[in-house]
């Protein structure tokens, strides 16, 4: 297991084959940065052109259907996205949970699936700005988490990534403070070591994203317990991306 700083780029709804050239830099800048793993979560239809561009940087899905196959029209089951070479999934994303009316328990059983599939898991959280302003917010993120992960995974140090999203600040321009990164951070580490056994549970990375950019990522990821970040538009480009992994690795080209 490592502990690299973990630096993942979702590229969303964004991106055709003229974008492999950001990929190609993007896994050129990467093994340079040797202190920082990156990846890049590129739409189904460059996830197996990435995978064969790419010889440092992991490469992912954004999202999977809980089955394997069947009468799904327009889904792509864990098991299509690791056959084009996917090695992780990012789950609960909170467009996903807004803009597709995804459920804890829906979430829940795409894990499941990944897991199965062999797939690692990048699982999102995060609350609305309504639950933040009403003090209720931790409460929320939590048992998001609760609901959203299955009762066992087996070495979750290795096979799972939280990513905490405040939804508020997702694609906004605005960060939580960095004590408050730092408090959601605590709670989503105690969670985990409850849940998971103090090994485990304390070797799970915990990502932060939202607005994270070149210009703030070095003190966001200065924090205790930010694993690495989730970054959404910053990821388009190799040279905004990669400063950020820089950040992660302390500016130490290597």
């Amino acid at each position: 297991m490592s502990l690299r700083p973990y630096i993942v780029g979702n590229w969303k709804m964004n991106g055709t084959r003229a974008m492999l050239s950001e990929a190609r830099a993007i896994d050129r800048a990467a093994q340079r940065y040797m202190k920082v793993e990156v990846a890049v979560a590129p739409p189904y239809t460059l996830i197996h052109a990435v995978h064969r561009e790419a010889e440092q940087i992991a490469v992912g899905a954004q999202d999977c259907h809980p089955g394997v196959e069947g009468a799904h029209t327009g889904d792509i089951s864990a098991v299509m996205a690791a056959d084009a070479g996917a090695k992780f999934v990012i789950l609960g994303h909170s467009e996903r949970r807004q803009d597709h009316g995804e459920s804890n328990e829906l979430v829940r059983t795409k894990v499941e699936s990944a897991l199965g599939a062999g797939l690692n898991v990048i699982l999102c959280c995060g609350e609305p700005e309504e639950k933040r302003e009403e003090g209720k917010h931790e409460k929320f993120v939590l048992n998001q988490l609760r609901l959203s992960l299955p009762e066992e995974i087996e070495e979750p140090g290795d096979r799972l990534t939280i990513a905490y999203e405040p939804i508020w600040a997702i694609g906004t321009g605005r960060t939580p403070t960095l004590n408050d990164i730092a408090a959601m951070h605590a709670s989503i580490r105690a969670f985990l070591v409850e849940k998971f056994g103090e090994e485990q549970g304390g070797l799970v990375r915990i990502l932060y994203g939202g607005s994270v950019k070149p210009e703030n990522a070095r003190e966001i990821l200065s924090v205790e317990n930010v694993g690495g970040a989730l970054v959404g538009g910053a990821s388009l480009t190799a040279d905004s991306f990669m400063n950020i992994a820089l950040a992660a690795g302390d500016g130490e080209d290597q």
